[in-house]
C-alpha cells in the first residue's frame, strides 16, 4: 500500500500552480484545484455515502464522486480515474462549469476548492456499482426533489459541498 502523501495542485495568487500536499491544503486552507462528478439517470441522481473512516466528511451523503487531481494531472483523468476508484465503473463524462467554494468539513480542516464539474449518464436499472469500502460506505439514487427535501430537513447528513451546490444550483445542472 502506498503511504506517501498525495500531492495536489494548489492555486497561487497570481494564478499558477503549486504541488502541495492534500492535507496541508486542507489544514491551511489553500486554495486548491478539485472535481466534482454528477452521474443521472433522467431526474435520479447517483450518490455517495463517504466511508466513515474518511480523513473529512466521513459518513455523510456527497455526489457521485469528488476528488483532487494528483500534481501534474490533468482535471479529466483525475474525474475519469476517481469514478472508477470510488465506484467501480465508468461512463463517458462531460465537463461543465468551473465552481469555486470554501467551506469548514471538520476536524480543523477546510475547503477551499476551484472545481470542474463533470456529469455522466447511466442507466440506473443496469449500472453495476462497485464502491471500494475504504472510500464509499453506500450508494443510491435519488430524485432532485428528494434530494433537497432529505438536504433541507437533515443537512447534517450531507456533505458541505452537496449543499453548496444543490442551494446554488438547484437544478445541478452546471
Amino acid at each position: 500500500m502506498n503511504t506517501a502523501p498525495t500531492v495536489i495542485p494548489a492555486i497561487a495568487a497570481d494564478g499558477s500552480l503549486y504541488p502541495v500536499e492534500k492535507l496541508k491544503a486542507h489544514t491551511d486552507g489553500l486554495f486548491h484545484l478539485a472535481v466534482s462528478v454528477f452521474v443521472f439517470d433522467g431526474d435520479y441522481l447517483l450518490i455517495q455515502k463517504r466511508a466513515s473512516s474518511k480523513y473529512h466528511c466521513g459518513g455523510q451523503w456527497a455526489n457521485s464522486c469528488c476528488t483532487h487531481p494528483h500534481w501534474n494531472e490533468s482535471v479529466d483523468s483525475c474525474a475519469e480515474r476517481r469514478l472508477t476508484e470510488e465506484l467501480g465503473f465508468s461512463v463517458p463524462l462531460s465537463r461543465r462549469k468551473v465552481v469555486e467554494y470554501s467551506a469548514d468539513v471538520g476536524n480543523g480542516l477546510h475547503e477551499n476548492e476551484k472545481v470542474t464539474m463533470y456529469t455522466g449518464v447511466a442507466d440506473r436499472t443496469t449500472l453495476e456499482i462497485l464502491p471500494n469500502p475504504l472510500e464509499v460506505e453506500d450508494t443510491r439514487w435519488i430524485t432532485r426533489d428528494a434530494l433537497h427535501a432529505e438536504i433541507a430537513q437533515h443537512p447534517e447528513r450531507f456533505t458541505p459541498w452537496i449543499r453548496i451546490y444543490a442551494e446554488r444550483y438547484p437544478d445541478l445542472t452546471f
